[in-house]
């Protein structure tokens, strides 16, 4: 399913009056769209108002791989290391000579040249659902500033470009502990638009965005009216009207959505080539890539495909050869590929991005643990130069000891190659001026 709300808006009967409102009316129709489109005519008319029109045509596809991917077992291997710390896999060579990965990523390995990595990533973080916040928004998490993830400030600053959302996220798998990939201080319209289905299902329909069956234009209207009717005699007794006021459009917006043709195009993977599908990998992740890249060709600004599992404590090797690391090493590349083939390359910049590193050391149940001062990262596409790794890591993988960059610098890296300032600032819901990165760039990538 899709969801707009990650945490649910609710009195302390346990369900809000308009909630409740929505399940009757709305909900019937799989509509759940109102806070993320709150805004939509607001965002049509700033729409490319940071950075210039050709810089607002920059999409980014984020990958984001929760729990902790091991830098040490994928692409920063330390063959010549204790076998307590270089762990179960082999090497390989990659397409660039002098560079090796393990041997469970051959497919990453053979295409290196379409993408960079970063060895000398330092998270300086060590903790789930803060490294969801810090990553995801380029800034340190702090209790009483909620900064927005990247794809919310994309929403903000560009707004929609069709009729469908500007920030998408396919899967669930963000921790949002700490507010990380949400809007924050931008408020609720701008979170992600939120899609739950499986699209490796036979059955997969994004079921808030598809009428069910029976439900006829008349139907709509009806509850359209009985919406309309009760919304007027809610709005008279509450305390806080400006929340009503800020929905309005939003079912107009919402309704406009499920009918437009970009919207129904985009979802509908069995009209891909069964082929290319299986090119992709037959499995969630692989299938998460390709509805990415039909979603960017549909309008959308900003994707995060999630994908869970990744906190390998213990089974480390066994995890990451058997199920985790297969997907991405198949659906990843894949994704490069396909945009490059269709000339979406140079204007989608594709991210890898995971919480943290993970201990050299190798613990008692075959696992590692959380590592907060060494990881990688990965990027591609909008001018990223191909086959570049940068910077190193000592003999245990343990932290950078060569062009070392911080969580923050990615994300303005990020934030540069979308055509956003570094400078940028937001206004707080008390008025002040945040600003909203402070990282430097990753100077050999752009």
């Amino acid at each position: 399913m899709l969801n707009f709300f990650p945490e649910s808006l609710r009195t302390c009967n346990g369900m809000s009056r308009r909630n409740l409102l929505q399940v009757g009316t709305l909900a019937g129709l799989g509509v759940s769209l109102p806070h993320l489109l709150a805004q939509q005519a607001i965002a049509k008319t700033k729409g490319n108002r940071v950075g210039g029109k050709n810089s607002a045509d920059v999409n980014c596809i984020l990958i984001w791989t929760q729990g902790g991917t091991s830098h040490h077992d994928t692409f920063d291997p330390k063959p010549q290391a204790p076998i307590n710390v270089k762990g179960e896999y082999g090497v390989i060579d990659t397409s660039v000579p002098g560079v090796q990965f393990t041997e469970i990523v051959p497919r990453m390995a053979r295409e290196l040249g379409r993408f960079a990595v970063l060895r000398g990533w330092n998270p300086m973080n060590g903790g789930h659902g803060i490294a969801d916040q810090h990553l995801m928004s380029g800034r340190a998490f702090n209790p009483a500033m909620h900064y927005p993830t990247i794809g919310s400030v994309i929403s903000h600053e560009r707004g929609f470009k069709t009729a469908m959302p500007p920030f998408i996220q396919l899967g669930n798998n963000v921790d949002r502990s700490f507010g990380g990939g949400k809007a924050g201080i931008l408020g609720l319209e701008h979170n992600a638009f939120e899609i739950l289905a499986d699209p490796n299902a036979d059955n997969f329909v994004v079921r808030d965005i598809t009428p069910p069956n029976g439900i006829t234009n008349e139907r709509v209207d009806r509850r359209k009216r009985v919406l309309g009717l009760v919304d007027s005699l809610q709005r008279q007794s509450s305390l806080q009207p400006t929340e009503f006021e800020a929905l309005d459009e939003n079912y107009k917006t919402a309704l406009e959505m499920i009918t437009a043709q970009e919207t129904r195009r985009a979802f509908q993977l069995e009209k891909e080539d069964p082929k290319l599908r299986e090119q992709y990998g037959r499995n969630t992740f692989g299938q998460k890539c390709l509805l990415a890249r039909r979603l960017i060709e549909a309008g959308v600004r900003f994707v995060t495909v999630s994908d869970g599992g990744w906190d390998t404590h213990q089974n480390n090797f066994s995890s990451l050869k058997s199920s985790l690391v297969p997907r991405i090493d198949q659906g990843l590349p894949q994704l490069l590929i396909d945009l490059e083939q269709r000339g979406l390359l140079e204007k989608t910049l594709v991210v890898w991005l995971t919480d943290f590193g993970r201990t050299p050391k190798i613990n008692s149940a075959s696992g590692r643990d959380h590592w907060a001062s060494a990881g990688f990262a990965i990027m591609a596409g909008a001018g990223i130069p191909g086959g570049s790794v940068l910077g190193a890591t000592d003999d245990e993988g343990s932290q950078p000891i060569r062009n070392q960059y911080f969580s923050e610098d990615i994300v303005a890296t990020i934030y540069h190659k979308l055509g956003l300032p570094l400078d940028l600032h937001a206004q707080s819901p008390d008025g002040r001026p945040v600003r909203l990165i402070e990282g430097n760039l990753i100077r050999e990538w752009v």
